[in-house]
């Protein structure tokens, strides 16, 4: 069976772990994150096969290919989460808008972000395996701003875990932070912090390495982990949209098998475009893996020009709020699996000391075959969210937003399929600016003739449960609070 090992080594013989100690334990040796020792291949025969799968038989196919040491009746007990969605059957709906142009809706969830799509089924697994070996688990959270809703969702009221979420407290849009506020669940946390995203994931990443604060937690009778995906078990959920996607595509004609066809993904934390990378090197007929930044572009200039510099570099506050970061913790399992654990393990100490690393010509080369990259600013994300509602009758979010700018920088005239990571509602204050409406969700309703999801309509009626604000140095103190509630 397929096992995780870290993504750093300076030694030989590194310690393989099967999927269960990945997820449960995050941070692997030397600091790295768990990573597949190999990604498994599909023949194009058993691609052909896959096509008629249902979403659910097709995410457990993929995840017993990545070693998932989990049954599968297990498995599937997750996978119910998805009939909460907006369409049961079809999670992942392909909307056709032009010639060429595809767009994938991965928010149809509860908390209408692509984050459902793997925080609503993984949580399950993570709390059957604690209980299963008797133990509790603190799931500590940072989030940008979409990941926070939708992992406080996902763990709600789940036997044998806490979760405790921090988010920027500038650094979300007003509906993210209302959703955190307002989280249901005798379970959960949140605290507003007063930092960036970045800040938040060193602090977590410090708080799941510290040998003093996983010893206390023990004492107090529980373990630690982590929602963000710097835990494999996002990661795995979300090669599954990748496959549905393109094969929703053969079953609208749109494509014909072995055809190959662009993804263009909004990317912060490199999550969602590590996945389709592993669905790319499994076999899928992905040409381009396209990165749509907002103006904090760090991943273009590591695509561009193979450097990740940090040392000028803060991060800004945009209209794209979920994007707002600086260091992708996902480039880590990339640069793993095309340069090895020991140059990764080079490449990421020159970043933590130096807060530098520059790619050779050959590695660059070796990421330009495989991704492209451009961004978006302020500007053209405003008017490329009127262009789009107005030429499509399409309303789309700020870091949906970043992909149709980047196709159109790109040139591209064939076809692409854009993974659209929001919905609107999630920034109304935003939309209202665009269209020159008053920012109540009635107001947009009326004036762009668009539906509000009950989940929204619901939200108002909530009172707010977590308004405590805290300062970066205070979340490994509440963190140890929490553990005594």
């Amino acid at each position: 069976m397929l096992e995780y090992c870290s993504t750093r080594r300076k030694k030989s013989n590194p310690i393989n772990v099967n999927f269960s100690h990945a997820i449960l334990n995050p941070i692997a040796e030397y600091g790295g994150l768990y990573a597949p020792s190999e990604i498994p291949l599909f023949s194009e025969n058993c691609l052909n096969s896959m096509i008629s799968l249902s979403y659910d038989e097709l995410a457990i196919y993929i995840l017993n290919k990545f070693g998932v040491d989990i049954p599968n009746e297990v498995i599937q007990n997750s996978l119910q989460c998805y009939d909460l969605f907006d369409y049961s059957y079809n999670p992942v709906p392909i909307v056709k808008l032009y010639e060429n142009i595809y767009v994938a809706e991965l928010w149809h969830g509860p908390t209408r972000s692509f984050k459902d799509m793997a925080l609503q089924a993984f949580p399950y697994l993570l709390s059957n395996l604690a209980t299963k070996f008797d133990k509790k688990y603190i799931i500590a959270v940072a989030t940008s701003g979409d990941t926070g809703p939708a992992a406080l969702e996902g763990f709600k009221d789940l036997p044998s875990t806490k979760i405790i979420c921090y988010y920027p407290l500038e650094g979300t849009s007003s509906i993210q932070a209302e959703q955190m506020q307002k989280a249901q669940g005798a379970n959960t946390k949140v605290f507003g912090v007063n930092t960036d995203f970045d800040g938040l994931q060193k602090e977590l990443k410090d708080m799941l390495k510290s040998s003093t604060i996983n010893e206390y937690l023990k004492y107090k009778g529980y373990e630690l982990s982590a929602a963000n995906s710097v835990n494999f078990g996002r990661i795995v959920f979300q090669v599954v949209y990748h496959f549905c996607s393109y094969f929703k595509m053969l079953k609208l004609k749109e494509l014909k098998f072995g055809d190959s066809i662009d993804y263009i993904i909004p990317s912060g934390n490199f999550g969602n475009a590590l996945a389709a990378f592993y669905a790319k090197m499994m076999g899928l007929p992905i040409g381009k893996i396209i990165l749509a930044s907002n103006e904090n572009n760090i991943l273009s200039d590591f695509v561009n020009r193979g450097i990740y510099d940090l040392t000028k570099r803060n991060i800004k506050k945009t209209i794209a709020p979920a994007m707002d970061i600086l260091i992708s913790s996902n480039i880590e399992r990339l640069l793993f699996h095309l340069f090895g654990d020991e140059r990764t393990f080079e490449l990421m100490k020159n970043l933590d000391e130096k807060k530098y690393f520059e790619l050779n010509f050959n590695e660059m080369k070796v990421i330009q075959y495989i991704f492209s990259a451009d961004y978006a600013t302020e500007d053209e994300i405003r008017s490329t969210i009127k262009n789009v509602y107005y030429s499509y009758n399409y309303l789309i979010d700020p870091h949906t937003a970043t992909a149709f700018v980047v196709r159109d920088k790109c040139e591209l005239s064939y076809k692409s399929v854009i993974f659209s990571t929001a919905e609107w509602t999630k920034f109304p204050e935003l939309i209202a600016d665009v269209f020159n409406c008053g920012s109540s969700f009635n107001s947009i309703r009326d004036k762009l003739r668009v539906d509000i999801p009950f989940q929204i309509k619901n939200l108002q009626d909530l009172d707010i449960i977590h308004s405590s604000i805290i300062n970066s140095f205070d979340m490994k103190k509440v963190l140890l609070e929490f553990c005594n509630e």
